[in-house]
């Protein structure tokens, strides 16, 4: 793990609150997606659900070592590669018996996240719990405890996000680079063309949809609700300026937003959104005269943030493990995923 990673998950939890327990939770993630989950065994609280592994952080620890110690003790592998991800509040309200009896009290945990993509050992249910590979999307185990919904909504999005290029490149070369990326395995595509009419970008927007369908690849239309319901999108993506004036979040449809500030992500996290772009990350062609925030400001911006976040600005296809550093579910690119693959 690099000093970074290390200085920014280490920080020991507020006991501010001491209603809320905390808690270190360890994605377990296969290349091809595919990620650990364990059955709850017979006499825990909740037994018969599902979960991610991880526990408690003791009050003498700091999440990573909590999630470390938890791995070892839970599953017998030493986690290698991790990265800082998402921390979410969850309040479980308590549970009765027919007799009235409480079966499981009432409590609030933090639940820090961590994308694990190596480790030494091969997972072993040392706490007499089933384990299972599952797809985020498509579980065949259950039921998952509560808390975790989201978190299967967030690990159904990619880790690269492509923005449309349609004006700079024209029609012809962006639709083989898109066959040809989608060929390669993207999964995450933003229609973004505001120099197009809205009857051309619907028809646009419909030849992407087509394409992508087969690959089962995702589709999210810039700003446009109700054009993204019509077609059967997969989402709609807000404009910072949209974002900022929605009371609730749209019906039917993943929704992510624009931010650049904590005012934009804090109304993000209100409306529980499903993911966010937070950017410029670094300078960039299509907004010459913003200031870049840098990967430090980035990683301030969203240290225990709730959603999970795409680096935008300037972004590489390489910078990906550096997003993932410094806290980002992945990276968006208007550009350079478009280069020759």
């Amino acid at each position: 793990m690099s000093t970074l990673n290390l200085s920014v998950s280490n920080l020991v939890a507020s006991a501010s609150d001491l209603r809320v327990t905390e808690a270190a939770v360890g994605i377990i993630q296969r290349d091809n997606g595919m990620v650990l989950l364990g059955e709850r065994p017979v006499g825990k609280p909740w037994e018969g659900y599902w979960e991610f592994p991880g526990g408690k952080v003791e009050s003498s620890e700091t999440p990573v070592q909590a999630l470390k110690r938890e791995l070892q003790e839970e599953l017998g592998i030493t986690a290698t590669r991790f990265y800082p991800w998402i921390t979410r509040t969850y309040d479980y309200e308590a549970r009765y018996d027919q007799s009235g009896n409480i079966v499981t009290p009432a409590k609030a945990v933090k639940l820090h996240f961590f994308i694990v993509d190596e480790w030494q050992g091969d997972p072993v249910g040392l706490e007499d719990q089933l384990l299972s590979w599952q797809n985020p999307e498509k579980l065949t185990v259950g039921p998952m405890l509560p808390a975790n919904t989201p978190i299967l909504t967030a690990l159904s999005l990619s880790t690269t996000y492509a923005i449309t290029n349609l004006k700079e490149m024209g029609e012809a070369q962006f639709l083989e680079r898109l066959r040809t990326a989608l060929e390669n395995g993207l999964m995450m595509i933003q229609v973004r063309e505001p120099h197009l009419s809205k009857q051309d970008l619907m028809l646009f927007a419909e030849h992407v949809i087509a394409l992508a369908k087969p690959f089962e690849a995702k589709v999210f239309i810039n700003s446009d609700v109700s054009m993204a319901q019509q077609l059967s999108a997969t989402g709609v993506h807000l404009s910072s300026e949209k974002l900022m004036q929605l009371d609730v979040k749209p019906d039917g449809l993943l929704v992510g937003a624009s931010c650049h500030n904590a005012a934009e992500l804090a109304q993000a996290k209100m409306l529980e959104l499903d993911y966010v772009m937070l950017s410029p990350i670094k300078a960039t062609i299509s907004h010459p005269g913003a200031t870049p925030l840098g990967w430090d400001a980035f990683n301030q911006l969203i240290y225990g943030f709730s959603l999970p976040v795409f680096a935008l600005g300037g972004m590489l296809r390489e910078d990906l493990d550096t997003a993932k550093l410094y806290g980002a579910h992945g990276i968006a690119m208007q550009r350079d995923l478009w280069r020759t693959l």
